[in-house]
C-alpha cells in the first residue's frame, strides 16, 4: 500500500496518473500575476501550520498550488494491529482514503475512472486492489469581467477602501458548479473570512468586525448590480 501511494506523485510534485492533467484549465500569465498581488507571507503561513518547509508541484507558488492546480492527498491510512503491545501477525488488508482536489475543466467521473484504472494497473500480482468511489464535484471559476463581479468589486472598495484581488481557493462547493450546469448561470462568491478563522477546525471562529463588514458589503453589491443591470433611460 505504501509503495502504491508513493508512486502516485513524482519528485516534481506532479500526479502520475496518466491523463490526470488532460483537462486542467491553464491559468494565463496575466491572471497568475494578478493572483500574486494578494498578500501572502510564506514564513507566517509555515508557522501557522507548524512546518519548516513547503512542498508541492514544481513551478508554482504555495498559493497557486492550493488554488489553480489540482492535488492528490492521502486523508487517512490504516491496517494491521494498532492496539497496545506487539504483534507479529502480518495484516491481510490495508486501507487508505485519498482525495483529489480538481480544478476547471476536470470531470470528477473521468478522474474516478483514471484513478481506479491506474491503481489496478500498477498493483503487483501478489495483492488485490479494490477502489470504492465516495463522492465528487466539478470545479468552478467565476469570470472577473462579469457585471456581477464588477458590482461586488465596487462594494468591497466602498467598505474596505481597497480594490479586492480575485483569488482561487481549494474549497469545495459543488452546488455552485451545479448551478452553472443546470441553470446556465454564473455565481459570485464573496468571502469575508480570514485565515485565522481556522475554518472547519475545533476552534473555528469569525470576527464581529468581518461579520459587520459583510452586512455592509452585501447590500451595496445588490445596489450596484441592479444599477448595472437596469436598462439605459
Amino acid at each position: 500500500m505504501s509503495k502504491l501511494i508513493a508512486g502516485l506523485t513524482d519528485d516534481r510534485g506532479r500526479i502520475t496518473i496518466p491523463g490526470f492533467y488532460d483537462d486542467v484549465l491553464e491559468v494565463s500569465p496575466e491572471e497568475r500575476a494578478m493572483l500574486a498581488r494578494a498578500p501572502f507571507d510564506e514564513k507566517d503561513f509555515m508557522e501557522g501550520i507548524g512546518v519548516k518547509a513547503l512542498s508541492g508541484e514544481t513551478g508554482y507558488s504555495p498559493k497557486e498550488r492550493t488554488g489553480i492546480r489540482p492535488s492528490l492527498d492521502v486523508c487517512g491510512i490504516w491496517g494491521g494491529y494498532t492496539g497496545e503491545g506487539a504483534k507479529t501477525v502480518l495484516p491481510s488488508k490495508a486501507y487508505v482514503k485519498i482525495s483529489t482536489r480538481l480544478v476547471p475543466d476536470q470531470d470528477h467521473t473521468k478522474i474516478e475512472k483514471l484513478f481506479k484504472d491506474h491503481l489496478e494497473s500498477i498493483a503487483p500480482a501478489s495483492v488485490t486492489v479494490e477502489v470504492s468511489y465516495l463522492h465528487g464535484g466539478q470545479g468552478y471559476v467565476c469570470p472577473v469581467d462579469l457585471p456581477a463581479y464588477r458590482a461586488a468589486e465596487k462594494a468591497y472598495l466602498d467598505v474596505y477602501g481597497v480594490l479586492p484581488i480575485p483569488v482561487r481557493s481549494g474549497g469545495s462547493i459543488p452546488i455552485i458548479s451545479t448551478f452553472e450546469q443546470v441553470l446556465g448561470i454564473k455565481s459570485i462568491l464573496m468571502g469575508f473570512g480570514l485565515d485565522s478563522d481556522a475554518i472547519h477546525s475545533p476552534n473555528e471562529n469569525f470576527s464581529l468586525e468581518q461579520f459587520f463588514n459583510g452586512i455592509r458589503t452585501i447590500p451595496l453589491f445588490y445596489k450596484y448590480f441592479a444599477e448595472m443591470a437596469a436598462p439605459m433611460a
